[in-house]
């Protein structure tokens, strides 16, 4: 189960660029996560388009209706449910989840003024379908790498 969310000024992302980072954003965590390529567990994933207008977002102390030529805002929050989250395994997420940004948006790099918030949300604190979920329930579902698995075995048990 993760949760992305892209926050943005009103505008800043087409329809068309949308329906791309849909289907980007959420396999650049998925690879990670379970370990491979995996379409069917795209059905865990949800990605949230969240606009705000410019005077309801501010960077530098000054809010972007303000600024003149405002930056290049976004913040992307990832939710992802507890597992083998090393650093590592965080800083490629990341990596990926702006170079698909950049490349939805026709950029050469990432902005500056886009950052990520990567949460893990602790085991036993995840719920849906009527009740709390656990990662290790998901591992049977033959979508991670039995290393991955493994890994996030050993990660829970801490």
């Amino acid at each position: 189960m993760t949760v992305i969310t892209v926050n943005t000024p009103t505008g800043r992302l087409s329809l068309e660029q949308r329906r791309t980072l849909a289907e980007t954003l959420t396999d650049a965590v998925l690879v990670p996560e379970v370990g491979q390529f995996a379409p069917p567990a795209r059905a865990g994933f949800q990605v949230h388009f969240v606009e705000r207008e410019p005077d309801m977002m501010a960077i530098g102390g000054r809010l972007l209706v303000d600024a003149g030529q405002a930056p290049d805002v976004m913040v992307i929050d990832v939710a992802v449910m507890d597992g083998d989250w090393r650093q590592e395994v965080r800083t490629e997420v990341v990596e990926r989840l702006l170079a698909a940004l950049a490349e939805a948006c026709g950029l050469p790099s990432p902005s500056p003024a886009w950052w990520v918030n990567f949460r893990v949300i602790e085991e036993g604190s995840w719920g849906s379908s009527g009740g709390v979920l656990s990662i290790l329930s998901l591992l049977e579902s033959g979508v991670f790498t039995e290393e991955k698995a493994k890994a996030i075995r050993a990660a829970i048990a801490g």
